[in-house]
């Protein structure tokens, strides 16, 4: 039998269908109490720190970036869709959950796809201290726009022709690839965002 809504108001018909059926309402009761206590309150503390990890892993991603600009990829600047690096750094932290030492035990290696060939950006230890257990490859993946090349056709041949004057635009779309280090069996997982 499932208890509704219906069953706490007075209506008698409830009442004498669930006493039809043997159930008395103290034990009932007796059975929510129960539930009460088996099932757990969220951990607030655990949110939090979920969230703080979350944001300071979507900062590492971001200088990561910052800092591949001009050194790697040779232009001024990148144009990140909105809530991409968020997305890559939650499902970060649910691939790293299954991890003995979690998100400690992870080395990220931050690439990106341009024509089809990828490209080395940097590799962040989110540990040095802990011995890594897995390692996380990390696409990003440039958009296809046209106008963008035609652009910057236009901004080489005029004063602006410097080479960091390109503006790079990210697809929202990323692959993550995770390979335990650690393992017999040798797993390999690829999920394409």
């Amino acid at each position: 039998m499932v208890a509704t809504g219906s069953l706490s108001s007075k209506n008698p018909g409830s009442i004498s269908e669930l006493l039809d059926h043997g159930f008395h309402p103290g034990s009932l009761l007796n059975n929510f109490d129960y539930w009460d206590y088996v099932v757990p309150e969220p951990n607030l503390n655990e949110v939090i720190f979920e969230e703080t990890t979350c944001q300071s892993l979507v900062k590492m991603l971001e200088n990561c970036l910052s800092k591949s600009k001009q050194t790697k990829l040779g232009c001024s600047r990148v144009l990140v869709p909105e809530k991409l690096t968020q997305r890559i750094a939650q499902d970060v932290l649910r691939l790293s959950s299954t991890e003995p030492c979690g998100l400690r035990g992870c080395v990220m290696h931050v690439n990106l796809e341009i024509e089809n060939v990828c490209k080395k950006l940097d590799k962040i230890v989110c540990d040095s201290s802990v011995v890594p257990t897995f390692e996380l490859t990390l696409v990003f993946k440039q958009e296809n726009c046209s106008w963008t090349s035609f652009r910057d056709f236009f901004f080489s041949r005029g004063r602006f022709s410097s080479g960091l004057r390109r503006t790079l635009i990210l697809s929202s779309g990323f692959r993550l690839v995770k390979k335990k280090l650690y393992s017999l069996i040798g797993t390999t997982v690829i999920e394409e965002c």
